[in-house]
C-alpha cells in the first residue's frame, strides 16, 4: 500500500532533510508532500531541492503565507488522493513524532480505518524535558476535550495519524470548519461519529530537536472555546450515533 505523509511546514529548514531522510529509511512504499507556508528560513526551497533529489517521491504545495493546519491538510489530502495515496499520514515537520512508529501504523491500517498515535495509552509518554505544568497543561486540554465531546479515545490532540484513503474520502471534509489546533480534534470526532474502526497505537511525543515550537497558551485556550462549537456543530451526527 502506498502511504503518502503529509508534511505542514512554516520554518522548518533545520528539520526537514532530517525528517525526509529518516522517512525514506523505513521499509515501507511512501512519498513525502510537503505544504509549506511560504516559510521565511527557505523550508519551501529546501522542500524543492528535495524534491529533485528524489523525483517522484517528494512533491510540495507552496501557499501565500500562513493559511493555518486545516487548509493545509485538506489541499494536501487532495493531492495525495490524485497522486494514488493508498493511506495518508499527518505528522508533525520537527521530530516530535518518531518516524519509526510509521511501522507499527502501517501494519494496524490493514484492518481497521484510522490509526492514532496516542500519548496516553499504555506505553504512551511525553517528552520528559518537558517541566509538570506543560504535562499537566497537555493532559488537561485533552481530558477536557474528551469529557466535552464525550468519545472514547485516550488521545484527541494529538497530529500523529494515519488515514485508510477510503476513510478520508467517506469523511465530511466540507464540513471542517477548524483552522487552528481544534482541527485535530475536529477530525478525530467526526471519524469517530461516521462509525470509522479506529485504533491507537503508543508514541512518545518528543521536544523539538530544532526550530521553534508554534504552541502558545493562547492557541490552547481558543481550542478550548472552540470545542463547544464543534459539538454543537456535529449534533446530528451525534444524535444518529446514539
Amino acid at each position: 500500500m502506498k502511504i503518502t505523509i503529509i508534511l505542514p511546514t512554516y520554518n522548518e529548514a533545520e528539520n526537514l532533510p532530517k525528517l525526509v531522510s529518516a522517512l525514506f529509511s523505513l521499509p515501507l512504499d511512501l512519498d513525502v508532500l510537503v505544504v509549506d507556508d511560504n516559510s521565511p528560513d527557505g523550508t519551501g526551497q529546501i522542500a524543492e531541492d528535495l524534491s529533485k533529489e528524489h523525483q517522484g517521491r517528494v512533491h510540495v504545495l507552496h501557499r501565500a503565507g500562513k493559511l493555518g493546519l486545516r487548509s493545509a491538510y485538506l489541499e494536501g489530502f487532495e493531492k495525495a488522493f490524485e497522486t494514488g495515496a493508498g493511506a495518508v499520514v499527518q505528522m508533525d515537520a520537527d521530530f516530535s513524532h518518531d518516524p519509526a512508529v510509521l511501522t507499527e501504523m502501517a501494519r494496524r491500517i490493514e484492518s481497521c480505518d484510522v490509526v492514532i498515535g496516542s500519548r496516553y495509552v499504555k506505553g504512551g509518554s511525553l517528552a520528559r524535558r518537558w517541566p509538570l505544568w506543560r504535562k499537566a497543561l497537555s493532559a488537561f486540554g485533552n481530558n477536557y476535550a474528551r469529557t466535552i465531546l464525550n468519545f472514547p479515545l485516550h488521545d484527541v490532540t494529538t497530529g500523529f495519524r494515519m488515514w485508510k484513503r477510503e476513510a478520508l474520502r467517506g469523511m465530511p471534509l466540507d464540513r471542517i470548519r477548524s483552522s487552528g489546533y481544534i482541527f485535530l480534534v475536529e477530525m478525530a470526532y467526526v471519524a469517530y461519529l461516521t462509525g470509522y474502526r479506529i485504533t491507537e497505537v503508543p508514541i512518545h511525543f518528543s521536544d523539538r530537536r530544532w526550530g521553534k515550537s508554534k504552541m502558545s497558551l493562547k492557541i490552547q485556550m481558543e481550542a478550548a472555546v472552540r470545542v463547544w462549537d464543534v459539538k454543537w456543530h456535529y449534533r446530528d451526527l451525534r444524535r444518529k450515533k446514539q
